[in-house]
């Protein structure tokens, strides 16, 4: 099988690496990929989607798997599905659940899937009136796509006022915040889980948290992901079948009734209030550091996986995970969040004990090559992945690879997996 993954980052990498050892794969492509994806595959450097179509077509790909948001929203799987190409992802109507924060919370309501109280608004002014009925604090959401930075937790009313004003303005997000949500901000903890779904079916993977803010203890500003671990001890049998009926079942009975059938990855980010599932967010791909930790549990071949859900024939799959714990630890660059850094190069100590050379790996997202050395190069540069058969040993493992690791500027939290941990 001959396999194109869509992306550059540390998802599509940890992607490729699963299906590198997947002895259905006979040879990878990305695109564009990173300096590192070439260890596994080709580098295709094209973006253009009827281009990619046709490359698809002259190389015999097999199956393409599309890793960011951004081309699903943009419409790649409808042009590939045009061609009679094999592609796993949603369709450019279906994408509209992460593409547009406005349209999700308005299909929530619909569905009567449960959700915060919310309004979507152009106009300063209703937007106001709605954050003076709310408590502090109170969430301000850009409605279309901001590379996972278009959420801000206003600590008082009059910053969530500021923040409405200046993303209806188009000075924070541009075109993006031209339409708002603001939201009631809900009390509880956050999980991330995942469904495989081919419109009709669907695989419920296990449960991750992910850590998002820049410094341990949960402080300093949000990032994409600074590290996360699955599977999590928050959640038990009784929550996974809540929301199973009360949140992946309509979601894609609802969307299949629209005429929009959900195919691809449902991520599905909660709130858990007293132990009842909310619906924070919906993002129709695999979160990144989450993929991370995903793909090292699934005992199933991931090719298997994949094809099925784009041939629509998941009802014949039997999903199968290993019984292990796996923790990622996000290695950023020295100005991660805030600007860009100056490239430095990679250095990974080559002598490592058995059980950290069989027990972990790297996975690399923001690196350039030259010379056949790996340069950092973006924000969140590489991830390290332990897994074991505690979070505890995983965790340990993940952070003794972090120490074998070496570039400028290099910074990382130092306590992924704390909430799972402290009461062990």
């Amino acid at each position: 099988m001959n396999i194109l993954i869509i992306g550059g980052g540390g998802r599509e990498y940890s992607i490729g690496l699963a299906l590198k050892k997947d002895n259905r794969v006979k040879k990878l492509y990305f695109s564009p990929g990173n300096g590192a994806t070439d260890m596994l595959g080709e580098n295709i450097p094209q973006n253009d989607f009827e281009k990619l179509a046709d490359f698809a077509k002259s190389n015999k790909i097999d199956l393409t798997i599309v890793g960011p948001e951004t081309p699903l929203v943009e419409g790649i799987v409808d042009v590939f599905k045009k061609h009679k190409l094999t592609i796993f992802g949603s369709s450019k109507k279906a994408s509209q659940l992460e593409g547009s924060k406005r349209f999700m919370k308005n299909f929530l309501a619909r569905q009567g899937i449960p959700t915060a109280r919310y309004i979507e608004t152009t106009e300063y002014e209703k937007a106001c009136q709605f954050i003076d009925t709310l408590s502090e604090p109170i969430v301000v959401k850009a409605d279309g796509l901001c590379a996972g930075k278009g959420v801000i937790i206003a600590k008082s009313k009059e910053e969530a006022k500021k923040v409405a004003l200046d993303m209806l303005s188009g000075e924070s997000f541009g075109s993006a915040g031209s339409v708002i949500v603001v939201e009631e901000f809900l009390n509880g903890y956050e999980l991330s889980v995942f469904a495989i779904c081919d419109g009709e079916d669907y695989k419920i993977l296990p449960a991750v948290q992910d850590h998002k803010r820049l410094l341990d203890n949960d402080e300093g500003p949000n990032t994409g992901g600074m590290g996360t671990y699955a599977p999590t001890p928050l959640i038990d049998d009784i929550l996974y079948q809540k929301i199973e009926e009360r949140v992946v079942k309509p979601t894609l009975a609802g969307m299949k009734k629209e005429g929009n059938p959900f195919e691809g990855v449902l991520f599905i980010g909660l709130m858990i209030v007293k132990n009842e599932p909310i619906v924070l967010e919906y993002n129709v791909r695999f979160g990144d550091p989450e993929c991370e930790v995903l793909m090292p549990l699934l005992k199933t071949p991931a090719s298997e996986l994949f094809y099925k859900a784009a041939t629509r024939d998941l009802k014949s799959l039997k999903i199968e995970f290993y019984n292990k714990y796996a923790v990622a630890v996000v290695m950023a660059s020295e100005n991660y969040p805030y600007g860009n850094s100056k490239p430095s190069e990679i250095i990974i100590d080559k002598q490592m004990s058995k059980e950290l050379e069989e027990n972990t790996h790297v996975s690399f997202a923001g690196v350039s090559k030259e010379d056949d050395k790996l340069f950092a190069t973006g924000g969140r540069v590489l991830l390290c992945i332990g897994v074991g058969d505690s979070i505890r040993q995983a965790r340990d493992r993940a952070y003794e690879l972090c120490g074998q690791i070496h570039f400028a500027g290099k910074k990382f939290r130092t306590d992924i997996a704390y909430q799972a941990l402290k009461h062990d």
